[in-house]
């Protein structure tokens, strides 16, 4: 079958819960993508902040190969090497003390929620504690992950969702102040809000909310899904600022490709929150997902990702601050690292169709946003490469 063909036959079988661009991608290489006709792409998406990698790493290739010819799936109720291994690398990069392995982000949070409110519940006996999200953010598309999400527009359809989900303002303290209650038992926030448009949790913020956490034995849930994984400069955002949390959500790079998240906890909840029986998960933690985090872990280290954002982020922040300075049309320039995003004060649909068509794969958060998350080894060359067609997009 032609591409079109098999557009045609997607539509007639998936059901249709995206709008998907007229393109059917065929392999990859390094930062860039071909689809089926050999057409090549320089891809700023990296499947939304996956494929830190980039495409076709022969090591990272070569791990998950070996694993399948030895052991793919057993059973949480088995020990698997590659799990141990995993999560013994994962606790000396993230500094926290307890790992849960699950199929994705939104999995993740959910696992979060469950231990803040079994911490709570050990503490005393009641079932009406009570969770603050920060508006604007996104947290996943399942019923807990989807409750914390602050966006109506993703909820309003699902009502009810679950119970005793209280929003605050990201950055501004007092907004959460006036949501705390007796019943309070977490504070769940994106360090980085992603979808919510690319705005950074401030050091200060940040501060006291972590403060008012200790002061009310509340556990301070940072989610690192999307900003974590090297794309801030640091391994966590939160690590910026060295204000540890007691649960942390992490996945999509953390795998890069393969579906695998993971939550993690100090050492403190993990002795008092979830028990055997109290969470679970068939896919979570197999040889073939751990396997994949093992090796990216590895290959972070010796590739020297982290030390390659900090040099190549403020490239990419100079460039596009430069495009802003061109277009009245950009109002604003934001976000840290290799996690960026231009405001424009209007749509940018037509700017993303067009720079697609250049060869330049983008994405959006909300309407009037372009996100910048591209595979964490691009190039300065890459960058100018990009502003290019992004420029000539914007201008066309």
């Amino acid at each position: 079958m032609n591409m079109q063909e098999y557009i045609e036959a997607a539509e007639s079988a998936l059901l249709h819960t995206y709008n998907r661009y007229q393109i059917v991608f065929d392999k990859g290489q390094d930062v860039y993508l071909y689809d089926m006709e050999g057409k090549k792409y320089l891809d700023f998406v990296a499947g939304i902040a996956v494929f830190a990698l980039g495409y076709c790493n022969e090591e990272y290739n070569h791990a998950l190969k070996t694993q399948i010819d030895k052991l793919i799936h057993t059973s949480n109720y088995y020990y698997n090497i590659p799990a141990v291994n995993a999560a013994g690398k994962l606790k000396e990069v993230s500094g926290m003390d307890r790992v849960f392995f699950t199929n994705s982000g939104a999995e993740a949070v959910e696992g979060a929620i469950k231990a803040a409110r079994k911490y709570a519940y050990l503490k005393d006996g009641r079932t009406d504690h009570e969770i603050i999200a920060m508006n604007h953010s996104f947290h996943g598309r399942t019923m807990g992950a989807l409750s914390v999400t602050g966006n109506p527009k993703y909820r309003e359809a699902f009502e009810p969702m679950i119970g005793n989900i209280r929003f605050g303002d990201l950055n501004d303290i007092e907004s959460v102040r006036r949501q705390v209650t007796d019943k309070t038992c977490g504070i769940i926030m994106e360090t980085v809000q992603g979808e919510g448009g690319l705005l950074p949790a401030e050091e200060g913020f940040l501060r006291e909310v972590k403060a008012l956490c200790e002061e009310r034995d509340i556990l301070l849930i940072l989610d690192e899904i999307q900003c974590g994984m090297g794309r801030t400069g640091y391994m966590y955002a939160w690590q910026r600022y060295g204000i540890k949390p007691d649960i942390m959500t992490t996945a999509k790079a953390l795998g890069c490709g393969v579906p695998v998240g993971a939550f993690l906890m100090t050492e403190k909840v993990g002795q008092n929150s979830l028990a055997a029986g109290d969470h679970g998960t068939t896919y979570g933690g197999n040889p073939l997902a751990c396997a994949a985090v093992e090796k990216v872990l590895d290959l972070f280290e010796k590739n020297h990702i982290i030390e390659h954002v900090r040099e190549v982020g403020p490239y990419l922040e100079q460039r596009l601050e430069e495009l802003k300075e061109k277009y009245h049309c950009i109002v604003e320039r934001r976000g840290v690292g290799l996690m960026q995003g231009l405001v424009f004060d209007r749509s940018v649909s037509d700017i993303i169709n067009r720079a697609l068509e250049g060869g330049l794969v983008l994405i959006n958060a909300g309407t009037n946003i372009i996100r910048f998350v591209p595979p964490l080894i691009i190039s300065k060359e890459n960058v100018d490469e990009m502003i290019a067609i992004l420029d000539n997009s914007i201008g066309s």
